[in-house]
């Protein structure tokens, strides 16, 4: 699954920091430092897969050369806390090939010279042999002042106030995203990544209206394992999988992790499911199908999608699992016997439908909405096609069958749809 790291971090003399040592570390290289006299050989440093220097158009000749480049920046600098660099850290999809991880890292590195007329210095770094081998990731050291055809020159102050210093950040997040979101179409990857905060998120699908992607943002930011226990995690997993048994995390972050991962693994299958269902009903609809036999293969669609052998429970159960909050994880005290997914679950169909708390919950336990009568605001009236057609695909599926007898030649299909009720249902 496709995530989204972009951080930004400071190279500061304050710190008994050198941008000429933080360069030659991260491109595996033997560079002295002038300023202080001392060399640094990082050359026997693996995992480094590509180095290249971007710089303005107008930039002197030695701006290529890495050694030059960056002794040159911390001889620009005069005072004993200068900010030497600044570096930007990036994930890279591991979904894209090594062409188009270095293509959009390139990419990047333009936007900041373009945006900043700053020298900077990119090192693509393969993943670690002990860590996670999705975590392809990119170091973008860049220097603090412009670099023009005379060498450095001012400071980039937009970056280094707290006014503008943010909002910059921010904007270049956004870019980053962008990228990547666009080498992941290429490849015609579904997934995409989002440079905005849950919270943000949220929000934002709340005023679409998408309901279920609202509840699926409702979530703490995924806690970082860290070097030790994804070390360990990574040696559980390769166990597991050599016994033939379920992976079980050993590490107490490790396993709010695959508890985090696994809620949304769920979500996106639901809402693939959704949208498969949706797709094949409206497809059966333009066939010319009736609406009972449209709603039988849309659900027949979304229940048989890449069912596996652990697969159980129908769509309905699995949304309630998914969405409901467990007692565990709610400090208010609740009275015993009550189904919070399920009241969980009424609450969105309400929300979803737009319509009154009663509609929701009736439908939801299996009952037309023309059945409470005047209580609707419809009074008796006979009910709309689209109200009917509400009807059926919100009835559990022992309640779809054809009580018309008139339409007795659809019989034989009918009987083939029911087969899906003895389907042991749904299954980074």
């Amino acid at each position: 699954m496709a995530s989204y790291h972009l951080s930004v971090k400071t190279i500061k003399r304050s710190a008994g920091r050198s941008v000429v040592a933080a360069a030659a570390y991260r491109v595996g290289e033997r560079i002295e430092c002038q300023r202080e006299g001392r060399v640094h050989d990082y050359t026997r440093k693996q995992g480094i897969e590509e180095t290249f220097i971007v710089a303005p158009q107008d930039a002197p000749e030695w701006a290529t050369d890495r050694s030059r480049l960056w002794n040159e920046a911390e001889a620009s600098e005069t005072r004993r806390n200068s900010v030497t660099g600044r570096e930007w850290e990036l994930a890279l999809p591991s979904e894209i090939s090594a062409e188009d991880r270095s293509q959009i890292t390139r990419a990047f590195a333009e936007e900041l010279v373009s945006r900043y007329g700053v020298a900077v210095d990119v090192a693509i770094h393969a993943p670690h042999r002990e860590g996670d081998q999705r975590n392809h990731h990119a170091h973008v050291l860049t220097s603090t002042r412009k670099l023009e055809a005379e060498g450095f020159t001012a400071k980039t102050r937009v970056l280094d106030s707290a006014k503008t210093g943010g909002v910059e950040i921010e904007q270049m997040r956004g870019v980053w995203a962008e990228l990547q979101n666009r080498a992941l179409e290429r490849v015609g990857e579904v997934e995409r990544v989002d440079h905005r905060s849950l919270e943000a998120q949220r929000e934002a699908a709340q005023e679409r209206g998408d309901t279920l992607s609202a509840e699926e943002l409702d979530r703490d930011p995924e806690l970082k394992l860290g070097p030790a226990a994804n070390s360990m995690e990574r040696r559980a997993k390769a166990m597991a999988e050599r016994q033939g048994r379920e992976y079980v995390p050993v590490t107490e972050r490790g396993a709010v992790v695959h508890a985090a991962r696994q809620a949304r693994a769920a979500f996106r299958e639901m809402r693939e499911r959704l949208e498969l269902a949706r797709e094949t009903y409206g497809t059966a609809r333009e066939e010319g199908q009736g609406r009972v036999s449209a709603g039988l293969a849309a659900l027949r669609a979304a229940t048989s999608k890449e069912r596996g052998p652990g697969a159980s429970g129908d769509i309905r159960e699995r949304l309630a699992q998914v969405v409901g909050r467990s007692r565990d994880q709610d400090d208010t005290p609740k009275p015993e016997g009550r189904n919070y997914a399920r009241e969980r679950l009424k609450e969105i169909m309400e929300k979803d439908a737009g319509r009154d708390g009663q509609a929701a919950v009736h439908k939801l336990d299996g009952h037309s909405e023309y059945d409470l009568g005047e209580d609707t605001g419809r009074g008796g009236r006979k009910p709309s096609v689209n109200e009917r057609l509400k009807d059926v695909l919100n009835k559990p599926r022992e309640r779809l069958e054809i009580k018309d007898e008139r339409d007795q030649e659809k019989d034989q299909e009918v009987e083939k749809d029911r087969d899906i009720d003895h389907d042991p249902g749904l299954s980074h």
